[in-house]
């Protein structure tokens, strides 16, 4: 077990807290062309009313737009009630906004890059992230990493920082608690790595108390199984720009602000501090990953590197690594990958090429796709949008119920989001081929990703198989394309990775030098998208049966094969994406459905068998199922207090599509999610709800609408007899 489960301080367990508004909420529009968004605050009068999307997200009375239902009393009529509410949500352009985020260190990411470059956000949006900050802080006060995690040294640090940052008083009772905190799991010297390098950059630490982020390690021969081209894409894109910050050393000017926190934040005189003797020295209160012997020994060797490194090789490592950044900015429109990179990369072009260059111009113009106002303030998302994966989510939900309203400009959407063309020399940049492929949020972001290009597929097929009249289906080849794509993803195991291929080996994870995630090295294959990918190849295959068949065959088989390998003698799967064993079951119950092994009559497959026995085994009182988020931490099934909306979805689904026989534990587990409908058709917000990297927590606001429509839809048609499933 990892030391971070030494720190028992409380957690936040609830959804999005909502919180007094510190501006005009009325006033608030969400702008943007087909599917970027932008929040704008419309000082003067607003050209036109808010929409059913603004005053949803912000928390504003939608009666108007979704007015009280009449009461379901059967499954079918819930799901249609939770469709009218949640198509009221669609964009013009076919997907569904909504907030995708947790991650709380990021708003102090973005406020200490905005400080440095002198990029600040307008006084609306400071407000409101000052409101978010407050609103997300543990119940004993303070931060953690995320929304669900207790305080930490970096989360209680940059929270502290940001609001300083942002105009906050050092006398300011949440700071003073904040401070007490951070002093009481070790001070600022005990921040992990990123901390380090964030509050380095900000001149508030030392570049001397940070290990060797060898920017040499990026002119080395891609032979070598530890080359940067071997890691996962996140770890490979974040720590390119961490070494290069380490290379340049760079740090911001002082000011008397600057000067302030150094004193605020240390209990001993700053310029005393021996910052080499701290460079290992990381609070329990943080550490998720203890660093492996071989790791701190590789450091040690890397920091006596520093004191004999040649400075025409070093200045020549970093200059590859600005090449790689700025390629990475003109293949993703300036969105990068994911945020942390994103952020670092604006910081980088700022330095290197100044406030008036195109390319800072394009990165603060675009660093606003990440922001989303919630009902609890302003916050940097997780990613920027989740809308290529929540869209094809819904139109498998939908049609699962036979709703057709909303799919023509769902598949519209879907159709034109599909990647064209492969990354322009993606191979001196280590991408994977991505022509055919979906990304995750926008075709903008161009990183495809293996089960959001399946699921994305999945949803074209049934919508196009389906009864939708539609003004331009995909045609084949493009379907062949995402096929193409998806066969070229294939791993060793049999099972599929996230971005790309499994290429580097498993004990690359003693190199672990994050001590806040783990399983980041490289990229792994999981149950989710091996699940994702064979779902989506054996709908491709019955349509179109003679494209590529044998290879197809075989994939599936070794998919299978590997979501076989993966059970745990428990009958259980431990998820990655989701919260947790419950969001795992139902992938790989559906992968098993979708080729025939499941229940007939009293009988299954013995995998089936065991991944349903274990799910019943964990069904509560009340009907329902519920997981807290410590069961990707743990790696055990943590089961929470009550039962939450999703995991009850996630059982039902799994067992569902398994046929369990036992109609009973389907019926309770219904009656659960239409018991806690709202009267509008929404179910109400609850916890986090997605994961990755094991520690890390995600929010995603259109989970509990999709899941609740799909559940109770599939409920409805396959057990059409049943009273609970729909009118006579």
């Amino acid at each position: 077990m990892s030391a971070t489960y030494l720190n028992t301080m409380r957690r936040n367990r609830h959804g999005p807290r909502v919180t007094p508004p510190a501006t005009d909420l009325t006033r608030w529009r969400l702008m943007g062309e087909g599917s970027r968004h932008v929040w704008v605050y419309v000082d003067e009068e607003p050209d036109r009313p808010q929409t059913f999307i603004e005053r949803n997200a912000v928390g504003l009375d939608t009666t108007e737009d979704a007015p009280p239902l009449p009461p379901a009393g059967t499954a079918k009529e819930a799901a249609y009630n939770g469709m009218r509410f949640y198509a009221g949500l669609q964009a013009d352009d076919g997907h569904w906004p909504h907030e995708y985020s947790a991650q709380v260190f990021l708003l102090p990411v973005y406020v200490i890059v905005s400080y440095i470059t002198d990029a600040p956000a307008p006084d609306p949006q400071k407000l409101e992230m000052i409101r978010y900050m407050r609103s997300v802080q543990c119940p004993d006060g303070g931060w953690g990493l995320h929304k669900a995690s207790p305080p930490s040294v970096m989360g209680c640090t940059l929270g502290y920082v940001c609001l300083r940052l942002l105009g906050i008083s050092a006398n300011d009772p949440d700071l003073r608690r904040a401070k007490q905190l951070i002093q009481q799991l070790g001070g600022p010297v005990s921040v992990p790595t990123w901390g380090k390098v964030l509050l380095s950059v900000l001149n508030v630490y030392s570049w001397d108390g940070v290990h060797s982020m060898f920017p040499e390690m990026w002119l080395l021969p891609e032979w070598l199984p530890f080359h940067p081209s071997k890691m996962w894409c996140h770890t490979r894109m974040v720590y390119l720009s961490m070494a290069f910050l380490y290379g340049k050393r760079f740090t911001t000017a002082e000011d008397d602000l600057i000067r302030s926190l150094r004193k605020e934040l240390y209990s001993e005189d700053y310029n005393r501090i021996d910052w080499k003797n701290h460079r290992e020295n990381v609070s329990l209160a943080d550490k998720f990953v203890p660093r492996s012997w071989i790791c701190n020994l590789t450091f040690r060797a890397l920091d006596l590197y520093e004191l004999c490194c040649v400075p025409s090789v070093r200045e020549t490592a970093v200059q590859t690594c600005y090449n790689h950044i700025c390629a990475d900015d003109d293949a993703t429109s300036f969105t990068g990958l994911g945020p942390v990179n994103k952020l670092l990369h604006m910081l980088i072009r700022w330095m290197e090429e100044g406030s008036q260059s195109d390319a800072f111009k394009k990165h603060r113009d675009r660093v606003r796709d990440y922001l989303w106002l919630g009902r609890d303030g302003m916050k940097l998302q997780d990613y920027n949008g989740s809308h290529i994966w929540d869209t094809a989510l819904a139109v498998l939900a939908f049609n699962e119920v036979g709703f057709k309203s909303c799919l023509q400009k769902a598949h519209s959407f879907l159709r034109d989001s599909q990647i064209q063309h492969n990354v322009d020399n993606f191979r001196d940049h280590y991408r994977q081929e991505s022509k055919g492929g979906f990304p995750f949020s926008t075709r903008e972001n161009s990183w495809i990703v293996s089960d959001t290009t399946a699921e994305s597929l999945s949803a074209i097929l049934v919508t196009q198989g389906g009864h939708v009249v539609l003004s331009q289906p995909v045609p084949r080849h493009k379907l062949c394309d995402a096929v193409d794509m998806l066969l070229g993803m294939r791993c060793a195991d049999g099972g599929f990775a996230s971005y790309e291929t499994t290429r580097g080996p498993p004990w690359l994870e003693l190199f672990n030098p994050s001590e806040i995630y783990g399983n980041i090295m490289v990229d792994y294959t999981y149950v989710e998208c091996t699940s994702s990918v064979i779902q989506a190849l054996k709908l491709f295959t019955d349509e179109y049966p003679g494209y590529r068949a044998e290879e197809i065959r075989m994939t599936i088989k070794n998919g299978l094969d590997f979501i076989t390998k993966e059970q745990r003698p428990d009958g259980s799967w431990e998820g990655s994406w989701g919260v947790c064993f419950t969001y795992a079951g139902w992938f790989a119950l559906e992968a098993f459905s979708c080729m025939g092994e499941r229940y007939y009559g009293q009988y299954a497959p013995e995998t089936v068998m065991r991944g349903c026995d274990f799910l019943v085994s964990k069904q509560m009182e009340d009907g329902g199922w519920g997981e807290d988020f410590e069961s990707c931490e743990q790696g055990q099934y943590v089961q929470s207090e009550s039962s939450c909306i999703l995991n009850t979805c996630w059982a039902l689904l799994g067992l569902m599509a398994a046929r369990y026989p036992d109609m009973n534990v389907m019926e309770r587990g219904i009656r659960s999610i239409m018991s806690r409908q709202l009267n509008n058709g929404d179910w109400p917000q609850e916890g986090v709800n997605g994961a990755f990297a094991k520690s890390g927590a995600i929010y995603s606001d259109s989970y509990r609408n999709i899941f609740s429509i799909w559940t109770l839809g599939r409920f409805s048609r396959l057990y059409a007899d049943n009273p609970l499933a729909q009118c006579s």
